[in-house]
Formats: C-alpha cells, structure tokens, sequence
C-alpha cells in the first residue's frame, strides 16, 4: 500500500536548477525518514540525500553544498532542491524510505543536464 510519486524532473543547462517532489501515501509519513537515490545508466543506484524523522540530513559529497532535502509532513512530501546542476548529475531520481525490512520506491523522474 505504500506509494511514492516523483515529479519534478526535466531538461536544464548546466548551472540551472530544479525541485523534485515526492508525494507519499499508505503509512505514516512523519515516523520514517525519506531518502533520494539516482541511477544513471551503467552505474549503480547511489544514496542522493535523507532526510530523518529527527531532523538531520545527509548528503552524497558529490552534491554538498548544491542540493538541499526537505519535508513537510502535513502534505506526505519530500523535496529536493537542485542548484548549480552539473552533467553529472543527470540520472533516473528516486524517492524511497524503509520499513520492515523492506525498501520501498517511487517510479522515477528523468533530469537531463545538457546544454
């Protein structure tokens, strides 16, 4: 019953900026920390940002400093904000969090960073 929903994704240049949100549904939003992972092709998927139930964060070294995660409970949320993006960057996001032994995740959404 869990459902997570990405959105947000899409084209940009280098040095441009996007938010991704994830809507998520089926459990207790504010009890689980929420976490963005992104693949890219040929590589594994890698641990974006988190997001805990206490508060803190943690951030891939690649992307300290240029995006910052954050939730709003009273709407099942999570964001990530994505600033000075890099070609690098450019990969299938996905939001996920884990219960029960279980890790659960959204479908995805695309950003391409090219000029």
């Amino acid at each position: 019953q869990v459902q997570l929903v990405e959105s947000g994704g899409g084209l940009v240049q280098p040095g441009g900026s996007l938010r991704l949100s994830c809507a998520a549904s089926g459990f207790t939003f504010s009890s689980y920390a929420m976490s963005w992972y992104r693949q890219a092709p040929g590589k594994e998927r890698e641990l974006v940002a988190r997001f805990t139930t206490a508060g803190s964060t943690n951030y891939a070294d690649s992307v300290k400093g240029r995006f910052t995660i954050s939730r709003d409970n009273a709407k099942n949320t999570v964001y990530l904000q994505m600033n000075s993006l890099k070609p690098e960057d450019t990969a299938l996001y996905f939001c996920s969090m884990y219960r029960n032994g279980v890790r659960y995740w959204g479908q995805g959404t695309q950003v391409t960073v090219s000029s």
